[in-house]
């Protein structure tokens, strides 16, 4: 059923920071980077963000309405979120697709969301503050370490992490 719609999962790591309250209740002037770990506790108000940030003329398509005319036929939606994995908040895009992207539409693709989590859409985001209870936390979907990347669900849960940004495979 060529039609059907398919989904494809990315997954990115998120790079959360705070300006926690002081014991005045006024913020700090810096903030505190947050790990995947501890950002964990605010899903909700990330997720009710997310949800804030969508527009009424991207529908159910989401950021795809931005894409240019060689994906737009073949790439239906693109929906940003995040989610826990492994007992971290991670970064998920969901994208539905008619057909599977090849490996050079994908990584042409994922080149794109790298631009809109960096200039677009995730531009955006991070300049939006999350009320917390402990402060305002800020979050961006992008980075320019080498600690940012965007993978496909089956290569980054298929994958197991020894720390320092190394990855090795594993066998099957």
């Amino acid at each position: 059923m060529k039609n059907e719609l398919q989904t494809l999962r990315l997954f990115s790591p998120l790079f959360p920071h705070i300006y926690r309250k002081n014991e005045w209740g006024d913020l700090d002037d810096y903030w505190e980077d947050l790990t995947a770990g501890e950002v964990l506790e605010y899903e909700d108000e990330i997720l009710a963000l997310i949800e804030k940030e969508k527009l009424p003329s991207e529908g159910e398509r989401g950021l795809a309405v931005y894409l240019n005319d060689d994906f737009s036929q073949k790439i239906h939606g693109i929906n940003p979120s995040v989610e826990e994995w492994n007992g971290e908040l991670w970064g998920v895009t969901e994208v539905q697709t008619h057909g599977t992207l090849s490996l050079s539409e994908l990584a042409e693709f994922t080149e794109w969301l790298s631009s809109q989590f960096s200039d677009g859409w995730g531009e955006g985001l991070e300049q939006r503050e999350i009320k917390v209870e402990d402060g305002e936390l800020y979050l961006s979907f992008w980075d320019s370490s080498d600690r940012f990347f965007i993978k496909p669900e089956d290569e980054l849960k298929g994958s197991q992490s020894f720390g320092f940004g190394m990855t090795m495979g594993g066998m099957r």
